[in-house]
């Protein structure tokens, strides 16, 4: 019985993590986990596993009774008792109810949250979330207007000659602290995935500004307008900053990540 038991919790496991793929889909925030591309094939995908998961929770056989002879048979010496055999049973099936227990309240009942400043502050910022020098330069000629936080983050990668410098930008994102002089800098971030959040990459744009901690807080989102120019502190960091002329709180759009 209790073999049948944690059987049926796996399929149970499997069913809570398909109800919770439909459920992200159709509120649209399985692009909170994956990239947006990705979810019809994963809705579908979801379907399909529910239906095998619900096959599966039919035909889990009960634990199948002894055998008349082999309850008549003397333990041989050294073997575990009946008694024992149950407990590790009864913990194994508590143990696969905690778990279908998590994933509930982990999947279905807590709110989906993004990746956060701590997560970028993990990663490598400006690195492999940027576009390639190649891809950068196809940037020239196309409105800045329409540029994301990646395009600006990728300039500034390549800028060694300063050729930023007085131009005007605004950039959405969140704030991350920066890690060299964070009394005076943030970034303005988000994060590049491929597939899913798993693979996500920070990037930014530095943004000079002494004492932001006493107006903006750490993943506080909000929508900047600015110059770039020279840093007052090369060596702390970014060479060039962006001096922001208007700063503002904005909600965290309904698609917080940038894709590939």
């Amino acid at each position: 019985m209790l073999r049948g038991f944690a059987g049926r919790a796996g399929v149970m496991l499997s069913l809570t993590a398909v109800a919770a793929t439909l459920w992200l889909s159709a509120t649209g925030r399985l692009g909170l986990y994956i990239n947006p591309g990705y979810a019809p094939f994963a809705t579908v995908m979801a379907v399909l596993g529910g239906l095998l998961a619900v096959a599966a929770f039919a035909l889990v056989p009960a634990a199948a009774p002894r055998a008349a002879g082999r309850e008549g048979r003397g333990r041989r010496e050294g073997a575990p008792s009946p008694g024992a055999g149950e407990a590790v049973g009864r913990l194994r099936a508590a143990g696969s109810l905690l778990v279908v227990a998590a994933a509930v309240v982990g999947l279905l009942i807590l709110p989906p949250r993004t990746l956060t400043s701590a997560t970028a502050s993990q990663r490598s910022l400006n690195v492999s979330g940027t576009l390639s020098r190649a891809q950068t330069s196809t940037l020239e000629g196309q409105d800045p207007a329409a540029y994301t936080v990646r395009d600006w983050a990728s300039l500034l990668r390549y800028d060694t000659d300063g050729h930023l410098v007085g131009k005007s930008a605004t950039l959405i994102g969140f704030v991350t602290p920066d890690r060299t002089d964070p009394a005076n800098v943030f970034f303005i971030t988000r994060f590049v995935i491929t597939c899913c959040a798993v693979d996500a990459q920070p990037v930014g744009v530095p943004v000079y500004l002494p004492g932001w901690q006493k107006q903006y807080s750490a993943d506080a989102w909000v929508t900047a307008t600015g110059t770039f120019y020279e840093s007052p502190h090369p060596t702390k960091g970014a060479s060039t900053v962006i001096t922001a002329d208007q700063i503002t709180n904005t909600a965290q759009p309904p698609q917080p990540y940038l894709t590939r």
